[in-house]
């Protein structure tokens, strides 16, 4: 049996996130896509003013890429498919949410060798299925016959997911400890502190009774914390994970629950100006969940964390993200439908009858009625693949320019 390799200390932290980052983004054209918002943003604001629609003004998630979709559990154990990461979510326009999820499919789909017609009927897919949602006016559709093979498995693997699966997954044991590693890694007597500290708060102790309807009276204590390694675009803020347990005294056992804190910090996204948000990063972000994404939003809380923001939810078994792992062309499109729904619904939920229709009418008319995207959309997903692809294997060149192991560090 190998030795297990010993926790960074702080001040090391930040070389082995970031090399770890770049390790990540050079994997593949895809990862590089999903994991660098700066670049689409940097495409966004170098664009003529008018280019793209601009809708209504709502909170959007502001990283719409496909991994950031998935099954999403609520207080009450019932799982629908959202919007899972609201890290860059500000109040902006939809556009953009719809261009990012568009590139993503399409980066996937290059990605999976398909050809270039099937790109074509993902982005017609997307408008179809982000149109669809608006139909409803407003009632979320849980059709499973819309539903590809893909999210049909993965909601099936949700549901069926206990807190075993959970704690095997994230922590490697069910045992009240957190093994340190890879990805987790051991904090200081400071952090320990601080997230300690943070548990005499009723709000974020409420944030672990809340889930199954344990009682709002239990004792709630922290067992333990880790610094987590977690992510790509976000490595490098603060990231732990808290092993919390929560004893109501009516059994021998208390129950566990694992909590994630991760640091909020300003988003590349854009907002509409002179719109009104939390001024406090975390807060904006716990905001914009419960607009989104409001199975997870209510799950949030935000607080102050070694005087930085953080939101701090608990991890619930049926949280999971959508894969496209070589999707054939029938199953992508199907997706591309889905998903876009899915942002659709996210969209749509805030808007009332009026507006929802005027967006829908909007972006009906700069369609046509051959098999064909608007033609915003299609410009835009190439323009951005093709920077996207520039940028990648600039990102690749790096490595050999700086003396870095390419081939051992892309090894996944």
């Amino acid at each position: 049996m190998s030795a297990k390799r010993s926790s960074p200390s702080v001040q090391e932290r930040s070389h082995i996130l970031e090399t770890t980052r770049t390790n990540k983004m050079a994997r593949s054209a895809h990862a590089y896509v999903r994991g660098n918002t700066v670049l689409f943003y940097e495409w966004l604001t170098s664009l003529t003013q008018g280019t793209l629609p601009e809708g209504p003004p709502v909170w959007i998630c502001g990283d719409c890429h496909v991994g950031n979709l998935g099954p999403v559990g609520d207080t009450r154990e019932r799982v629908r498919i959202q919007i899972r990461d609201m890290d860059q979510t500000v109040i902006g326009n939809p556009t953009h949410d719809l261009i990012r999820l568009a590139l993503s499919l399409a980066s996937a789909a290059r990605g999976g060798d398909l050809p270039g017609v099937t790109t074509a009927r993902m982005l017609e897919a997307v408008m179809d299925g982000y149109q669809a949602a608006f139909a409803h006016d407003f009632e979320e559709a849980d059709d499973e016959t819309v539903k590809p093979d893909a999210v049909k498995v993965v909601l099936k693997q949700a549901s069926r997911r206990t807190w075993k699966h959970l704690a095997r997954e994230r922590i490697d044991d069910t045992k009240p400890t957190i093994p340190h590693g890879k990805k987790l890694w051991k904090v200081s007597t400071q952090e320990r502190r601080a997230v300690e500290a943070l548990f005499d708060d009723l709000s974020v102790k409420r944030l672990a009774t809340m889930v199954r309807s344990r009682d709002d009276a239990a004792e709630v204590t922290l067992v333990d914390v880790a610094y987590w390694q977690k992510g790509c675009s976000s490595l490098g803020r603060l990231r732990y994970a808290a092993l919390v347990s929560v004893d109501d005294g009516s059994s021998g056992r208390p129950e566990l629950c694992l909590m994630d804190l991760k640091e909020a910090t300003d988003p590349a996204a854009p907002a509409f100006p002179e719109t009104i948000m939390p001024t406090d990063q975390a807060e904006r972000v716990v905001e914009g969940s419960r607009h989104i994404s409001p199975f997870l939003g209510e799950r949030m809380r935000a607080v102050t964390l070694l005087d930085r923001p953080v939101f701090i939810r608990e991890l619930l078994p049926q949280d999971l993200k959508v894969e496209l792992v070589q999707p054939t062309a029938s199953e992508a499109v199907k997706a591309a439908t889905f998903l876009a729904t899915v942002v659709g619904f996210a969209h749509a939920r805030q808007m009332d009858s009026a507006v929802r229709q005027s967006w829908q009418k909007e972006l009906a008319q700069q369609r046509s009625h051959a098999l064909d995207a608007p033609s915003w959309l299609w410009t835009s997903v190439v323009d951005l693949l093709v920077r996207h692809e520039q940028g990648y294997l600039e990102h690749c060149r790096r490595y050999a320019l700086n003396d870095l192991d390419g081939p051992t560090l892309i090894r996944t």
